[in-house]
């Protein structure tokens, strides 16, 4: 761990690395990773969303477009044996849309969870493996009995190498789950105000016509 002459590149820190490091850096490698994955496709089906929003309502697949079927689905129903008012009508409608709403709002948010949890966890848990590294590197110079820089300097890169990939792991995980979630709390907003202005015209159309 402590050779003088090991190099400092990524790959050498790596390989000269404490096992129980190793294995914190593959798990914050393997999460990144993992993340990434979650945000290129979170921001893939925005993007794709946002192409199609002027033709929501001829294209399966777009928020609003499902939630406008569900209101005309809703609208067009035979409402029961008992008579309703306009106003029970419109709430009838409205909170099918709501209900469309909601179901893709829980599908958009799928693997959010694991975007805040890792940009949460994963400062620790390369500070777990730096210490733990660090640890190690001192019981190594110890045992060598040796102080120099060119001892100390390898064993310490590689404990904060640990510290290094938490925070690449931590930090797109965070921006993009803030971003993600205030994106979405807007869409919301819109939608919440489109049901509002469709579900009286929706409540206009005769029910099975």
């Amino acid at each position: 761990m402590n050779d003088p002459a090991a190099s400092l590149s990524i790959v050498k820190l790596f390989l000269n690395a404490d096992p129980v490091v190793k294995g914190v850096l593959l798990l914050l490698l393997f999460a990144s990773v993992w993340s990434w994955a979650v945000i290129i496709d979170k921001l893939w089906r925005r993007s794709a969303q946002e192409l199609l929003a002027t033709e929501a309502q001829s294209h399966d697949g777009d928020p609003a477009g499902l939630m406008l079927s569900a209101g005309w689905a809703e609208s067009t129903a035979e409402p029961g044996l008992e008579a309703e008012t306009a106003g029970e009508r419109r709430d009838r409608i409205e909170r099918a849309m709501r209900l469309a709403l909601n179901a893709e709002l829980r599908r958009l948010e799928v693997r959010l969870p694991f975007l805040a949890t890792l940009g949460s966890a994963a400062p620790f848990i390369g500070l777990f493996g730096t210490v733990w590294g660090i640890m190690r590197s001192f019981e190594g110079i110890a045992a060598a009995n040796n102080t120099s820089l060119a001892v100390v300097a390898p064993g310490i890169a590689e404990a904060l190498f640990a510290t290094a990939m938490g925070l690449a792991a931590a930090i797109p995980a965070v921006v993009a789950y803030n971003k993600i979630t205030v994106d979405l709390g807007r869409f919301a907003g819109r939608m919440q105000g489109l049901i509002g202005r469709s579900g009286g015209l929706l409540a206009r159309t005769p029910a099975g016509g």
